[in-house]
């Protein structure tokens, strides 16, 4: 039967067809070749120049294998790099990515059976940074480009230079302060005496009146003396009292600087003791999956001693069996990670598709802020009163 002419419609819908992604498992990776059905598939396989290939593959298979495993390795790593630039993302939805090219070297083709196995691999390898979750494995491009290295230490160097401009600029105005303090200071009050030897005379000017002249008594005399005396007494009290206050805010300001270089680094460990926790290792049986208990004791920065609220038995576990708990919206919490770590709040609101919180500090130098985008692992319940609940 002769082929269909270039533009019938029988051509245009088989062009179309083989421009779209079809089934991996038809597609054969030493020809290059896809089909679009079994049909084809068996009828390629059965073809002399798939034989001719399966002659060569058999020569030198390792080879062959390994110069697949590499293209494969490096054009799945390539979209890691360049798509999500160290982000953390699901090994299969990169995966799905990959594959959307029609090109792509095949996996079947390769040395790894499974996307986990090749995970793995890449894991062990140092490549990327793997971990598996309850909806599967997730990597993180490690990039060890010599030139990314040098721009991120560019990055903290410059950094670490903002920092000492700031404490010098700050240290400066605290001198500044200080001098300015002790150039005008106040003068000591002083008391009008008279040496016993000199004979000089104190003269009174007083004003000229129409009316006769009255002489007012030394009592009021006295009184005047101690009300001009005491002025400049009340003057001193006053700028010591200004100048304690200008050395108050300035020591606020050096202990808000100190707090701040604390909080820029955010700790791998959010462990905590007084806060509600969710036990989510699945190993531990139905008895304690899911249960909810509160921390009396952390040791070893990853480890915490749990005491389950239902049944009040106690156990040792690591932070990876954790989660926190988020209360409900007006209730206490304490923020675990971040720039500000340790604190007592109290939550206002659930941001659910954006898997974040907005809290009030009520606690500690930053009472009555508002604080918006605070993840969930960052922040759980906070609650010192269930101790006593359970034991009663």
């Amino acid at each position: 039967m002769p082929k269909h002419g270039f533009l019938t419609p029988k051509a245009i819908g088989n062009r179309i067809k083989a421009k779209g992604l079809q089934k991996l498992k038809f597609y054969c990776q030493m020809c290059q070749k896809q089909c679009r059905d079994e049909n084809g598939f068996k009828c390629h396989t059965m073809s002399e120049s798939h034989q001719r290939q399966l002659l060569l593959f058999a020569d030198n298979s390792d080879s062959y294998l390994d110069q697949f495993s590499l293209e494969f390795k490096d054009e799945y790593v390539g979209l890691l790099k360049r798509r999500f630039n160290g982000r953390r993302v699901n090994a299969n939805h990169a995966y799905q990515e990959y594959i959307a090219d029609r090109d792509h070297v095949h996996m079947n083709s390769t040395q790894w059976e499974t996307l986990t196995e090749f995970v793995k691999w890449l894991g062990r390898e140092g490549i990327v940074k793997a971990d598996e979750t309850e909806k599967g494995w997730y990597v993180t491009y490690i990039d060890r480009d010599p030139e990314a290295i040098a721009r991120a230490e560019k990055k903290n160097k410059m950094a670490a230079t903002d920092e000492e401009r700031q404490e010098k600029l700050l240290l400066e105005q605290i001198e500044r302060a200080k001098a300015r303090n002790t150039d005008s200071g106040p003068s000591a009050s002083t008391v009008l005496q008279r040496e016993e030897d000199s004979e000089e005379k104190i003269v009174f000017a007083m004003p000229k009146s129409v009316g006769p002249k009255k002489v007012e008594p030394a009592v009021k005399k006295n009184a005047l003396q101690e009300e001009a005396s005491l002025k400049p007494a009340k003057s001193f009290s006053k700028s010591k009292s200004s100048s304690e206050k200008k050395r108050s805010a300035i020591e606020e300001l050096m202990a808000e600087n100190e707090a701040g270089k604390k909080r820029k680094k955010k700790k791998d460990s959010w462990l905590a003791k007084g806060i509600v926790v969710k036990i989510v290792a699945k190993e531990l049986g139905k008895d304690f999956y899911k249960s909810k208990g509160f921390i009396e004791e952390v040791f070893d920065t990853y480890g915490a001693k749990v005491k389950v609220i239902k049944t009040g038995k106690r156990l040792k576990l690591d932070q990876s069996h954790l989660e926190t708990v988020i209360p409900q919206v007006g209730r206490k919490v304490l923020i675990l990670n971040g720039a500000y770590e340790g604190s007592q709040a109290t939550l206002d609101k659930l941001n659910v598709e954006e898997f974040t919180v907005n809290v009030t500090i009520s606690s500690g130098v930053c009472k009555g802020r508002s604080v918006t985008g605070i993840p969930y692992e960052d922040v759980s319940k906070w609650e010192m009163e269930i101790e006593r609940r359970v034991d009663c």
